[in-house]
């Protein structure tokens, strides 16, 4: 009998996994944790109170499963849908689940922690981006911005052109005054921002015209990250990231596929909290 056969033979059915998980997230539940979810802004129908720390502790002991990822995401529990994000396998995640799974997104957190952990991973992300940015349901929309951003800050090999087309699509989305929608299009907006020089001029030149804006929305999105983007400490940055590019100009780039999902969540934040988007 091989390994894989082995492993199957001895893995309890998938009812009895999700069960484990359940009962494993519920001891974990703490009374801080179920009140930092009000402070933090998170509204979910069937929630336990687990920190993101002690989600993704579960995660690693849990390995990755998309059976039980799929299981995990229909029990609607919110706890249970964050650890989706790293239980399911990017490779075996499909178009239709994505669709299916932003529809049901009620809450900022779980829509955030997906983008930024496993939808930024599929080769479809920028389809999904261009479709769901011009959606009406609040949350399907947030998500198109949030995976922007994500893709924004994790991608290190996707070239100027899709961003430029996503300070496009940032544009066009500018006037919806919506609080989950217009955080998100402001943190892709300053993600594009900061990934090079050249784009950081295309970003900056779209904030200034959102700054002088009629619209309310817009002023607000404009002016706060064109006075991000021109600030020195951006500067710095951009200037930094130039001289390490000349100074190893024989260097293979690195792929953000060929990272391991652990070196890519250690390099991430929400280690021990979430970071509130709202």
């Amino acid at each position: 009998m091989s390994a894989v056969e082995k492993k199957i033979v001895k893995a309890p059915p998938l009812a009895k996994q999700v069960q484990a998980a359940l009962a494993a997230l519920e001891a974990l539940s703490t009374k801080r944790d179920r009140e930092n979810l009000a402070r933090f802004g998170i509204t979910a129908k069937s929630a336990l109170g687990v920190s993101m720390a002690n989600v993704q502790t579960l995660a690693k002991t849990l390995g990755h499963n998309h059976e039980l990822a799929c299981a995990l995401w229909d029990t609607g529990c919110y706890e249970a849908r964050l650890l989706t994000a790293f239980v399911a396998e990017p490779a075996r995640l499909t178009p239709a689940q994505m669709e299916r799974w932003s529809r049901d997104f009620d809450n900022w957190a779980v829509c955030d922690t997906l983008c930024f952990f496993l939808f930024d991973r599929v080769p479809c992300a920028w389809d999904k981006i261009r479709k769901w940015s011009s959606q009406r349901p609040e949350f399907v929309k947030r998500t198109a911005f949030a995976l922007m951003a994500s893709i924004a800050g994790h991608d290190k090999e996707a070239g100027d052109a899709l961003f430029l087309e996503g300070l496009s699509l940032i544009e066009r989305a500018a006037k919806d005054d919506r609080n989950f929608v217009k955080k998100a299009v402001s943190w892709a907006l300053r993600r594009i921002g900061r990934r090079n020089q050249a784009l950081n001029h295309a970003a900056v030149a779209l904030s200034a015209r959102l700054a002088a804006s009629a619209d309310a929305t817009e002023r607000w999105l404009g002016k706060g990250a064109h006075k991000e983007l021109t600030s020195a400490l951006v500067a710095r940055a951009l200037s930094s990231k130039k001289l390490t590019k000349k100074a190893t100009p024989n260097a293979a780039p690195k792929r953000a596929a060929e990272s391991t999902p652990k070196k890519r969540a250690a390099a991430r934040p929400a280690k021990g909290r979430l970071r509130a988007k709202v």
